[in-house]
């Protein structure tokens, strides 16, 4: 059985290849390569968990049998591969790979090193030979259709908006789509940062230079869409759905959904379903909690309400509740997705505390003497001049604050009174 997988993942980028033990599963002998993975313009690793971790090699060959870790060596590129030599033996474990993975950083820098070396009429041989499950997340996964956004270019550097082509894998579906990752993305705030980053207005006018046959499959965040072509069915599973777009006309396929894959074919080339589906229940994911990004902006927002009345407990709360919930993604994911911003949030955090600790820290008494000292003088002034009603008055409000002033032959002397709340 193979499987295509398109997932919206985080912002790592690594390219990894395991490898299942001789004996151990598969669809025939020989070398059992298992992912990989573009990495992009810094060197990643990839974490030991990610196979348990990942959605797609559940229900492959590989399963839970502590598969070995490979990564194709010689497929980096732009003089980043120590083993540049390695490149012939990893197109091969690209090709043979019982379980292929390829995750997040530049569409571009991908395109542009997998064409150069060969790694895409690799990837085309592994479709044809409907070889093993190829799991590609992010960045990669916007390399699978015919078109590629080059997001970094016109989101960073302000290129105009236009398309560069793809590894164009999805045409042995007969798939004429460009994918796009991050399709439901909120980081940007008030600027729209939907569709990978795009924006409508951007997408709105990509989707003139598509011919009429072609659409867009956009694959929300922490989402995953199953393709079995040998069955001729698609799945929708995650947190967020699938839109098929064509000419600025959305159909949303919701996390439960199930159809076949002419079905899709019919919604990408004609904007039309054959077949009525409805959301299988059963393949529906629990509801998902907040991302950690969402929950960093929950934090920032609590502590910013405590801070503002003064709440030093609830402020403290925000910041534990924060850490937790970076500790919690830290172990529970193979990529980052938002946990180092959530982490520079946390730091941002503990020193905005800090920086108001010390007024909290200082003894009430000596805050208050200056203006004691200051409120008695001006009382001894109104005693003077036989003003009791004003005097009796700041002897009155002082008495609020916990200063009780006692009148003597010399001075009056203010002394602590009891604690006011």
């Amino acid at each position: 059985m193979r499987r295509v997988c398109g997932r919206a993942a985080g912002d790592v980028g690594t390219v990894c290849v395991q490898q299942l033990p001789e004996g151990r599963g598969g669809d025939g002998g020989g070398d059992h390569g298992v992912g990989v993975v573009q990495e992009g313009e810094v060197a990643a690793g990839v974490r030991a968990d990610v196979l348990e971790a990942d959605v797609f090699g559940r229900g492959s060959a590989v399963r839970r049998r502590g598969p070995v870790r490979l990564v194709a060596r010689g497929l980096r590129g732009g003089g980043n591969d120590p083993c540049p030599d390695d490149g012939v033996r990893g197109l091969a474990m690209v090709r043979n790979a019982e379980w292929l993975f390829s995750g997040p950083g530049s569409p571009t820098y991908a395109m542009r090193w997998w064409t150069a070396g060969a790694v895409t009429r690799a990837l085309q041989d592994r479709m044809v030979r409907r070889r093993g499950h190829t799991v590609f997340a992010s960045a990669a996964a916007a390399t699978l259709g015919r078109w590629t956004v080059p997001v970094y270019e016109i989101y960073k550097a302000g290129e105009p908006s236009h398309w560069i082509e793809g590894l164009d894998v999805l045409r042995h579906l007969d798939l004429c789509v460009a994918v796009v990752p991050h399709y439901d993305n909120k980081e940007g705030g008030t600027h729209d940062t939907r569709f990978c980053y795009l924006g409508e207005r951007r997408l709105r006018v990509m989707e003139q230079h598509l011919p009429d046959d072609a659409a867009v499959l956009g694959v929300d965040e922490h989402t995953a869409v199953h393709i079995d072509p040998e069955a001729d069915s698609v799945e929708v599973a995650g947190r967020g759905g699938l839109t098929v777009r064509r000419r600025g006309h959305s159909t949303v396929l919701p996390a439960g959904t199930t159809l076949t894959l002419t079905d899709l074919r019919g919604l990408a080339h004609h904007g039309a379903v054959l077949r009525t589906t409805v959301p299988r229940q059963s393949a529906v994911v629990a509801a998902a909690g907040p991302t950690v990004t969402e929950l960093a902006a929950d934090c920032e927002r609590r502590f910013d309400e405590a801070l503002a009345r003064g709440d030093a407990p609830a402020m403290t709360r925000s910041i534990l509740d924060l850490e937790a919930g970076v500790h919690a993604w830290s172990a529970d994911t193979e990529e980052d997705d938002g946990a180092e911003q959530a982490r520079a949030v946390l730091r941002t955090l503990i020193l905005r505390q800090a920086q108001v600790a010390p007024d909290g820290l200082r003894d009430p008494t000596e805050r208050m003497r200056p203006l004691v000292r200051q409120l008695l003088a001006a009382r001894e002034d109104l005693r003077a001049q036989k003003y009791f009603a004003g005097a009796d008055a700041v002897r009155a409000a002082l008495a609020t604050v916990g200063v009780e002033v006692h009148d003597g032959p010399v001075a009056a002397a203010p002394q602590p009174g009891p604690a006011n709340d």
